[in-house]
């Protein structure tokens, strides 16, 4: 039997794909209610929240809902429904299409895997410490222990999907790597090393849509990311501290 193709289901296939991606509250609602409105919705009621997607065509009738349990940080997939939005608003996509095209894009798989990922989080962690003032004997171990601690926040992501305890697995990897290689002579400053390695843990989009949602009156949304990225920040540095307690 083939699939009937509705308007609910197009803009909730959308609000999903951005807010699984990272987008913020806001801006999942008002692309929901620009696609419903260009297939000639006239009231469309969208609600979202960093857990959870509410959505209606109108006032008082049946609400669809859709449960958020994961998040990640995709901004290419975030585009690419953004893309769909304005060909729907341009009348170059019809309905049947869009959801067809949003089924892709839900589809794709992550636009950087995970090796390119720790690539990119090394050669950061290094930028970082010059950055903050660090010297280039510093560049190489904080480059090494970048890796190490995001590989490892990964990896434990994969076993057990907490972020909170990825994230402090993590800077804990950081942490002692980078006591190694200092002790070891392979670096001169502990602290640089230590706080270029841990920004790529740092929560900053989180922190980013938090601020933004808040400022955009979403106050549900934007309290619950702050706190979110709060305790994201309280695990990196606890597992940065554990290794000076015990050393």
């Amino acid at each position: 039997m083939k699939e009937r193709i509705t308007i609910e289901k197009v803009c909730m296939m959308a609000g999903k794909i951005m807010l699984v991606s990272g987008a913020e509250t806001h801006r999942v609602e008002d692309t929901m209610n620009r696609i419903a409105t260009n297939f000639g919705i006239e009231n469309p009621q969208s609600y979202a929240t960093p857990t959870g997607i509410n959505f209606s065509v109108d006032v008082a009738t049946m609400t669809n809902s859709l449960r958020i349990s994961k998040r990640s940080t995709d901004l290419n997939k975030i585009a690419d429904v953004n893309s769909v939005s304005r060909k729907i608003t341009a009348g170059e996509m019809s309905i049947t299409e869009a959801y067809e095209q949003l089924r892709v894009i839900d589809h794709e798989k992550v636009a950087y895997n995970p090796w390119v990922q720790i690539i990119a989080a090394a050669f950061a962690s290094g930028c970082f410490t010059i950055m903050f003032g660090g010297s280039w004997p510093d560049f190489l171990p904080t480059i090494i222990a970048g890796a190490i601690g995001f590989t490892g926040m990964l990896g434990f992501e994969r076993l057990i999907e907490i972020r909170f305890l990825a994230e402090l697995f993590g800077s804990f990897l950081v942490g002692i790597s980078a006591y190694v290689f200092v002790r070891a002579g392979f670096g001169l400053s502990l602290d640089m090393v230590i706080i270029g390695a841990v920004m790529p843990l740092v929560p900053g989009l989180h922190i980013t849509n938090a601020i933004r949602d808040l400022m955009s009156g979403h106050l549900v949304s934007g309290v619950s990311k702050g706190v979110e990225a709060l305790l994201t920040s309280f695990a990196i540095g606890a597992g940065v501290a554990l290794i000076f307690t015990f050393v």
